[in-house]
């Protein structure tokens, strides 16, 4: 069996090492993304697009399946000459915990009010707020694949109010769920957490229309994709007074400029991409087990459906 892998020469040692020891019996073959094309390469029976490469499937053209290393899968969809086979995204890998953290790291500050503390101290001012609790506060979560899920039941036993948005109908013991009524759910939270994909329907869907249905006072999270975020109608709410901050670990353009207006807010708190980085083991390990279950004629979870972009 081989395994062809788009990587930087760079970055590679340690994933190669990696996955010769979760598939020993396995060619690995390297790819350097954009490298000029090599004739007479061994086709491979499984392509790694961990890196985007307009090359790659120029060299490998007709794997059986080709797999990511993220759960993100907007960089596969956009390379040249992808073939027609199954995508197979990465699902949690334990990025899951990573970003559970992290959603309730930005709810209790809101809780708290640091974030309004950490304004007052920009401009030294000394004001003590009334304490309150997280009954009090009233979350949702939009997305609720296994991290959304996860997110919204770890806010559920922090005793959080938690309503939570998916394309389909869910169910999670605790949680309000809403299936594509926006409007609805949108209404009067207190702090939103997104966790959404990015596709052609969530581009841009958190603009100022529906940021203006939230709170006032609100707090807007988002650790899935920049895209679904409308930067300007966000600082201009902000501004307004209609919201009061957010907490950004993904934007439109990565990394973030310099001159971004979010820099000098702040009321924004800014993470460079790091809500739930990837674990190369564990994922290895998700992608080994995969293929080798797909050399078994069995079926894999975490296919991606072309028609929604995950």
């Amino acid at each position: 069996m081989r395994i062809a892998l788009s990587l930087p020469a760079e970055d590679a040692s340690p994933w190669m090492e990696l996955f010769a020891a979760a598939l020993p019996d396995a060619e690995l073959q390297l790819h350097e993304p954009n490298a000029p094309v090599r004739g007479g390469v061994a086709r491979a029976d499984y392509a790694i697009a961990a890196h985007s490469s307009d090359t790659f499937f120029l060299e490998q053209p007709e794997p059986k399946a080709v797999f990511t290393v993220s759960a993100g899968v907007g960089h596969v969809l956009r390379m040249a000459h992808r073939p027609a086979v199954p995508i197979i995204r990465v699902e949690d890998a334990g990025m899951a915990p990573q970003m559970v953290r992290y959603a309730l790291t930005a709810a209790m500050r809101f809780v708290q009010r640091l974030d309004t503390y950490r304004v007052q101290q920009s401009v030294g001012e000394w004001n003590q707020l009334p304490p309150r609790v997280p009954a009090a506060v009233t979350c949702g979560v939009m997305g609720l694949g296994v991290i959304g899920s996860a997110i919204a039941r770890a806010l559920v036993a922090e005793g959080f109010v938690v309503r939570g948005y998916a394309r389909e109908p869910k169910s999670i013991d605790g949680v309000r769920c809403f299936a594509g009524d926006l409007a609805t759910f949108l209404a009067g939270l207190d702090l939103v957490v997104t966790v959404l994909p990015s596709t052609k329907a969530t581009a841009r869907l958190l603009d100022r229309a529906a940021l203006g249905l939230l709170a006032d006072g609100a707090h807007v999270v988002n650790i899935g994709r920049g895209n679904v975020l409308v930067d300007d109608d966000l600082l201009a709410l902000i501004d307004e007074g209609k919201l009061a901050g957010a907490t950004l670990d993904v934007f439109n353009q990565e990394p973030l400029p310099p001159s971004h207006p979010f820099w000098s807010r702040a009321s924004i708190t800014i993470t460079p991409h790091v809500a739930g980085l990837t674990v190369p083991g564990e994922t290895v390990d998700q992608i080994a087990g995969k293929i080798r279950a797909l050399e078994r004629g069995e079926p894999v979870t975490g296919v991606v459906d072309l028609a929604r972009g995950y």
